[in-house]
């Protein structure tokens, strides 16, 4: 094994300097993004998860098929499918309607996780 090797990478123990996280909620530090594993004050080391699939809220009036390109939302916490200012983070795996009851999406998060390609 290489002696440089540090992790596989699926959980990372960082740290937000911009606030606290919450166990379950996605969270973007940079370009990294991933969903919080613990919960953690601001300036308090957290595990984060940057690959798999998770439940995420995703804005209520959106309806979603399998296979589409998600965007995170960093200011409500949510995803969508809105590219323009927004951090593409993985594909829909479930599909959703709509409906005000329909909150939350499953998301395959990719992002971190596929190779860049040079233009």
């Amino acid at each position: 094994m290489a002696t440089n090797f540090v992790k596989p990478g699926d959980t990372l123990t960082l740290q937000n300097s911009a606030a606290g996280v919450t166990a379950g909620v996605g969270v973007l530090i940079g370009q990294l993004f991933g969903v919080a594993l613990t919960t953690a004050a601001q300036n308090v080391d957290f595990e984060m998860a940057t690959k798999g699939v998770f439940t995420l809220a995703k804005v209520a009036s959106l309806a979603v098929a399998v296979g589409d390109v998600l965007y995170w939302k960093p200011d409500t916490f949510n995803v969508n499918k809105t590219s323009s200012g927004q951090k593409e983070i993985g594909y829909a795996v479930s599909a959703t309607g709509s409906g005000s009851g329909e909150v939350t999406v499953d998301v395959l998060l990719t992002i971190n996780t596929r190779a860049s390609v040079a233009a």
